[in-house]
């Protein structure tokens, strides 16, 4: 308090070592009484710093407690000034400490000027991170030094790490309205990289035709959610689409160390079902076109063998990045993710799947859902990319007639409907057809096996949610043994065999 006292005759509040020589945090008690000072004679001076600081920003406990009396009034349409403060904090122990309410009238009477609000807002605000900082570095000192045998490093890192990107979220005073012409010319922008790209995609393609044509690619900070019952092909499409945007990467390096992409992404996969190992199978043998089968059980030739490994080559080289860590959090997720951009860069982000996902302790799923949905749509933002993430849906479609999903249909779907900016499911008739099978040598088996020679190989993506295009059915072709989704081909369009 004493440097409360003796502060406007003395404007050296920036931090450093006090006469003791005791390293203080950093702080600008000057900064601080000149913003509250400006707040105090032009109420309009606090709307400048409003949407960044807070009153936990302030290195004076006072100080703070007078900038949310402040915002309390002010954000009630009420005038804030010395006058009206003044029975906020005729009980205050620190108002009174330094010579009561009247403290008010001279930070008012000291305001010179209120261009600066804003630099000052942001001084404080800097000053406040690198106390947190500070504080962060100190607890991570402390836990290295006393940590017990059950707090392994690996622990200590990741805390620290979600420490600091927490940090780094509320680190940000940028944001707020910027001018139309701004959104006009990011929109002309997209428009014209569009019309330069091969296909036409204001996205990332697919790699897969028709479902392009209805989704003009996958759009930066789109949440799209990819559903379907078990064994429809909802993983074999997610690595059909991460294989496909690696393999398409094109980035061009700027003088400047920036680097421009110009066709794909680097794609960042999370598998919280599947094993790397697993997964990497499965991109083997879609691209190779040996079944994954023999892949697992070495039932290969040589020609098969060679297409193997001339995949695995290729794969390698592929900006494909794979996380197999079971049961993550929406947290640690976001944080990984943000980890992966700032290291390799990242251009597409794919969750497989969403109810394998932790959010907060909660014993109601649906809040917890609700909560992951909107971190994922959160963090497409965040990181200007499209974020796919797979989802389960009830068992209420297998009592149906017609099996073919519907939105009703996702479970938790108040959320994951309202949270998506695409909502696609997956469905093959086959499944149920092939299920159906009568005994042979029956009538029955023989109108069985012509059903099954018409939806055989066949696939539909079902887009039920499109926020900026239509929604419908998108067939395709699918093979089952190597997990591959590809453009349909009708019968009629097939080439002519040649005698």
């Amino acid at each position: 308090m004493e440097s409360l006292r003796t502060s406007f005759a003395d404007p050296q509040g920036q931090a450093g070592e006090d006469e003791t020589g005791y390293r203080q945090a950093p702080h600008n008690i000057e900064a601080e009484q000149a913003l509250l000072g400006a707040i105090l004679i032009n109420n309009e001076a606090y709307d400048r710093v409003a949407s960044f600081l807070e009153s936990g920003h302030f290195y004076e406990p006072l100080h703070g407690r007078v900038y949310e009396s402040l915002a309390k009034l002010i954000t009630q349409g009420h005038l804030a000034s010395p006058v009206t403060l003044k029975h906020h904090f005729e009980h205050d122990e620190g108002m009174r400490e330094i010579g009561g309410p009247q403290y008010l009238a001279r930070l008012a009477g000291a305001a010179t000027t209120l261009i600066n609000t804003e630099d000052y807002g942001r001084t404080i605000y800097d000053l406040a991170i690198r106390r947190e900082l500070i504080r962060i570095g100190e607890e991570l000192h402390n836990r290295a030094y006393d940590a017990p045998v059950d707090d392994p490093p690996s622990a200590q890192i990741m805390d620290a790490e979600q420490s600091l990107y927490n940090l780094a979220e509320k680190g940000k005073y940028e944001g707020g309205f910027e001018a139309f012409v701004s959104a006009v010319k990011n929109a002309v922008d997209m428009a014209a990289a569009a019309y330069q790209r091969d296909g036409g995609l204001s996205g990332i393609s697919t790699g897969l035709r028709d479902l392009d044509s209805k989704l003009g690619g996958l759009q930066p900070s789109d949440l799209i959610v990819l559903a379907g019952r078990p064994s429809m092909g909802k993983t074999a499409l997610a690595t059909n689409i991460a294989f496909n945007a690696a393999q398409a990467y094109r980035a061009e390096h700027k003088p400047d160390g920036s680097i421009e992409v110009q066709d794909g992404a680097v794609v960042g996969f999370f598998s919280l079902e599947m094993s790397s190992e697993q997964l990497a199978t499965r991109l083997l043998a879609e691209h190779s076109g040996v079944a994954s089968e023999k892949l697992r059980r070495g039932r290969i030739d040589q020609d098969e063998w060679h297409r193997f490994a001339q995949a695995a080559q290729e794969l390698e080289r592929l900006p494909l990045y794979i996380d197999d860590t079971g049961g993550l959090t929406i947290s640690t997720l976001a944080a990984r993710a943000r980890r992966l951009k700032r290291q390799h860069g990242l251009g597409l982000l794919i969750v497989d799947y969403i109810q394998l996902l932790a959010g907060s302790k909660t014993d109601n799923r649906v809040q917890e859902v609700t909560e992951i949905t909107t971190g994922l749509k959160a963090l497409s933002k965040e990181l200007n990319v499209p974020i796919i993430a797979l989802s389960q849906l009830s068992r209420q479609v297998e009592s149906r007639d017609d099996k073919r999903p519907q939105l009703s249909d996702l479970r938790e779907s108040g959320s994951i409907e309202q949270d998506a900016d695409v909502v696609m499911f997956v469905f093959r008739e086959e499944y149920y057809v092939q299920r159906r099978e009568p005994r042979e040598g029956t009538p029955d088996h023989l109108q069985w096996q012509d059903e099954m020679s018409q939806v055989h190989g066949l696939a539909e993506v079902i887009i039920g949610k499109q926020r900026h295009g239509p929604t419908g059915t998108v067939k395709m072709q699918f093979q089952a043994e190597i997990t591959r989704f590809g453009d349909y081909v009708s019968e009629d369009h097939l080439p002519e065999e040649m005698y």
